[in-house]
């Protein structure tokens, strides 16, 4: 009588060859197990392959802390010599350069690119008439779309940089201190003048 006790090592390579023999005798597991190591090699070799498809761009300097008024605005569109792109929202102008692909020239979005984008994010709209050339006060929009509007204005203020207000015709802008935090918030102290 043959005894079933044998040792572990002894049952471990009983499974394993057991197994090995069923994975390799149909030729369907064949397949399969072929399959499997393809995708596995696939995606090994997409992970090496971890090299930007496209040049990175250098990084533009921050821009200054600063208000504009519309004419000003539409100057950074991104087809400018430095390729700036900045967008206001609710009032607010916020540098959306990082975000090139969807605010560029030829992106979806791109165009909000140099204009006040308030109007349109508020209908969720993306055609030339919610872009207006002059300055939009938002006023005759209803409290939904005030409500979205304020709150693309805190995405845009979590995701990209503050610059500075949309001036309303005949606002003068503000002078920012280079020690002032770079933060959305509309707190402004104007510059102290030297006194000769």
């Amino acid at each position: 009588m043959a005894d079933d006790t044998g040792s572990p090592d002894e049952a471990g390579r009983g499974f394993l060859s057991k197994m090995a023999s069923e994975l390799f005798t149909s030729p369907l597991n064949i397949a399969l197990l072929g399959i499997c190591g393809f995708l596995i090699y696939k995606i090994l070799a997409s992970r090496r392959r971890a090299e930007p498809s496209e040049p990175k761009e250098p990084e533009l300097p921050p821009l200054k802390k600063q208000d504009f008024t519309q004419e000003q605005l539409r100057e950074y569109d991104g087809k400018g010599k430095d390729g700036r792109i900045l967008i206001a929202v609710n009032g607010k102008v916020f540098d959306v350069t990082k975000g090139k692909r969807f605010y560029g020239p030829g992106g979806p979005y791109g165009l909000f690119s140099g204009r006040d984008a308030s109007r349109a994010l508020a209908t969720f709209s993306l055609n030339e008439d919610s872009l207006r050339d002059e300055y939009d006060d938002l006023s005759d929009l209803n409290s939904m779309q005030m409500e979205s509007v304020r709150e693309w204005e805190m995405q845009f203020t979590e995701k990209y940089v503050y610059i500075g207000k949309l001036l309303k015709p005949g606002e003068q802008p503000a002078d920012y201190t280079d020690t002032e935090d770079e933060g959305g918030d509309d707190k402004k102290q104007p510059a102290q003048k030297k006194e000769d």
